[in-house]
């Protein structure tokens, strides 16, 4: 069993963005305005691409899953956590961002860009001022966004491997990075378990020890030589001996290799879907790369023998299943998730992980409400009757939410349990089937969207979305 990724910001359309609490969970209005993300209530730069339109987003596996067990109760929770921008510092609450709007699934987000923080999309600026002033070191001098797929496997952290632990990486990225308050340490250890279970998405070309099995073509064989073939004029170097099959395509080791400065080795597992490449995402494809290499220590590549690396590298970094399509369904396996773990914490009288779940699972509901427009987008046209059932469906479903909340704040986990029965009906009884028969009307169509955007560009008077240039 499998399940898939997160969306590229969750919730980015709940206009204020997520709640810091139950308070605001409370307090914001049901048809919040939802706005592009160049439109003038966002905190972030005019320009900034999130990425949330995409049709496909990555395949997630976690260990546990994959393994045929159900995901622990602390996986769950650092699941949900970081999945939620309550975790993070105020200007990312308020924009909707969270640990999932980079790293997506695991995955990396190829398309997040910001202005002043970012130099090529796929990039991020960690020492920048707009998340947290007393991280900013005054120079532009963004990072490649990392999969954090394996991630267990490929210590040390950081592009430059400056961090030893998993758990203190984790850490540094909710408070120094982004302001965060200081985590507790249940809450760093479940995000931290949470992270160690994302693994790799299987190849099935690769055999035993990271070789190419016997489905291998010819040029994958020669540049799986030339892979391991000992440099020209240093015999002590190869890609393979930094890359190494057999750990996970890494040594966990730093080098200089012609970019600038000492930086970890990055695995080439899962990398058809990790680009840019190298630390900073100066590199858009593999033969980028190969050139690079070629230039810098002199290999005296011919054209086939460039040709023949990339093949190879193509081969090793390729994976079974690599993206879902977003929709109704996609959606409902995190709400599912996260509704999971609400009755644990229910049953627990986990106060904390049920404030969050109410919290992530009330912005998901609205956000899944808002891609069924109601009679306000002319543009969207048939079905209003049920667009309007759909979107009433989710209303009902948050209502019953807030009388967790209030039964929880009330001490009365009894009733809050009751309540939690009402949800669950409510919503996959209800809510669910009506917004799966009504997806063709919603901007999960593709076309949908296309119609709906044109007309609120042009209501709000904005120019056509420029494209980013590497």
């Amino acid at each position: 069993m499998t399940r898939s990724a997160k969306r590229f910001s969750q919730g980015w359309r709940r206009g204020v963005g997520a709640a810091v609490g139950l308070s605001l969970l409370l307090a914001m209005p049901w048809d919040a305005a939802s706005f592009p993300i160049d439109g003038d209530q966002t905190v972030l730069p005019a320009g900034s691409e999130l990425n949330e339109d995409a049709v496909y987003v990555p395949h997630e596996i976690l260990r546990s899953e994959y393994r045929g067990d159900r995901i622990s109760y602390m996986v769950a929770l650092g699941d949900l956590a970081f999945n939620s921008p309550s975790i993070l510092g105020d200007v990312a609450r308020r924009a909707g961002m969270s640990c999932g709007t980079c790293h997506v699934g695991g995955a990396n987000n190829a398309k997040l860009f910001i202005p002043g923080l970012s130099s090529h999309p796929g990039t991020f600026d960690t020492t920048g001022a707009l998340f947290n002033p007393k991280a900013d070191n005054h120079v532009l001098d963004p990072v490649r966004i990392p999969s954090l797929r394996g991630a267990r496997v490929l210590a040390p952290y950081g592009h430059d491997g400056r961090i030893a632990s998993l758990r203190d990486f984790v850490r540094n990225v909710i408070v120094g990075e982004f302001a965060g308050p200081e985590p507790s340490p249940a809450l760093l250890d479940a995000v931290t378990a949470y992270v160690q279970e994302i693994d790799f998405l299987p190849n099935p070309r690769l055999g035993a020890r990271g070789r190419l099995n016997d489905t291998a073509t010819e040029a994958e064989r020669r540049g799986e030589l030339l892979f391991a073939k000992p440099f020209p004029h240093d015999p002590t170097l190869s890609c393979a001996g930094c890359h190494r099959p057999a750990g996970a395509f890494v040594d966990h080791l730093q080098h200089d290799i012609g970019s600038g400065g000492l930086y970890k080795t990055p695995t080439l597992l899962n990398a058809n879907f990790n680009a840019p490449y190298f630390h900073d995402g100066r590199y858009e494809s593999y033969d980028q790369v190969v050139d690079h290499f070629d230039r810098v220590y002199a290999l005296g590549l011919s054209e086939q023998d460039r040709g023949d690396l990339v093949t190879y590298l193509r081969a090793i970094g390729d994976a079974r299943q690599p993206y879902d399509s977003d929709g109704v369904v996609f959606r409902f396996k995190d709400i599912e998730t996260f509704s999971l773990l609400l009755t644990q914490a229910i049953a627990a009288h986990d106060r904390a992980a049920i404030d969050l779940a109410v919290d992530t699972l009330g912005g998901e509901l609205r956000d899944l409400a808002e891609q069924f427009p109601d009679h306000r987008d002319a543009a969207v046209t048939g079905a209003l009757v049920e667009r309007r059932m759909a979107r009433a469906a989710a209303k009902d479903v948050v209502i019953s939410l807030r009388r967790i909340a209030m039964a929880t704040t009330a001490d009365d986990f009894d009733a809050a349990a009751a309540e939690y029965k009402t949800f669950y009906a409510l919503i996959f009884t209800k809510a669910m089937p009506l917004m799966r028969g009504t997806e063709p009307w919603s901007l999960f169509n593709p076309a949908v969207r296309t119609a709906r955007d044109v007309q609120r560009r042009g209501l709000l008077r904005l120019p056509e979305p420029a494209q980013v240039q590497r």
